[in-house]
């Protein structure tokens, strides 16, 4: 009796351990009704109604000052968007996808001949070493710690106001 006790006691600390490795986190709190961002403080809250749950820094695509018009760019967009799903395999530890381009986007790059590119994700770091503070391609990047609390709060279908 007292063998199985242990084995037991065993197997509860070796799952335990490995619950603490994974990059999937459980979010118990209330619900996050909106994200902001703002580009130019390299700020991002997560919001229930008016009030700041969590806030992260961030950086932002390689030409950040701007609306996002065309694909390679460097800059990551600005107005009202929705998180359109999650992407748990991400090359960027876990990652939500932005659903830029809208409808208005689409309009704009093709009437100057040009696509308005896409992909536009709020995620995790990559795999190597960053050489500057704004590196994406005009994604929101953050810790790959942030992007696991991140991922756990918002769902898809939450706005997200990307503000110059």
């Amino acid at each position: 009796m007292m063998r199985l006790v242990r084995f037991l006691a065993l197997l509860a600390i070796v799952f335990g351990l490995t619950a603490c490795g994974s990059k999937f986190r459980r979010y118990h709190g209330p619900e996050v009704t909106s994200v902001q961002v703002h580009k130019a403080e390299r700020k991002m809250y997560l919001l229930h109604e008016n009030r700041v749950l969590k806030s992260f820094d961030m950086a932002l695509g390689f030409a950040p000052e701007g609306h996002k018009q065309f694909e390679g760019d460097g800059k990551t967009p600005e107005g009202v968007y929705y998180i359109s799903h999650k992407n748990p395999d991400s090359n960027y530890h876990l990652s939500l996808r932005i659903s830029y381009p809208n409808e208005y986007d689409v309009a704009f790059a093709e009437a100057q001949g040009k696509s308005p590119g896409g992909d536009i994700f709020i995620h995790g770091a990559p795999k190597g070493p960053v050489s500057r503070r704004d590196w994406t391609l005009g994604c929101l990047a953050v810790t790959d710690r942030e992007i696991e609390t991140i991922y756990s709060m918002i769902n898809p279908g939450t706005p997200i106001y990307i503000l110059p």
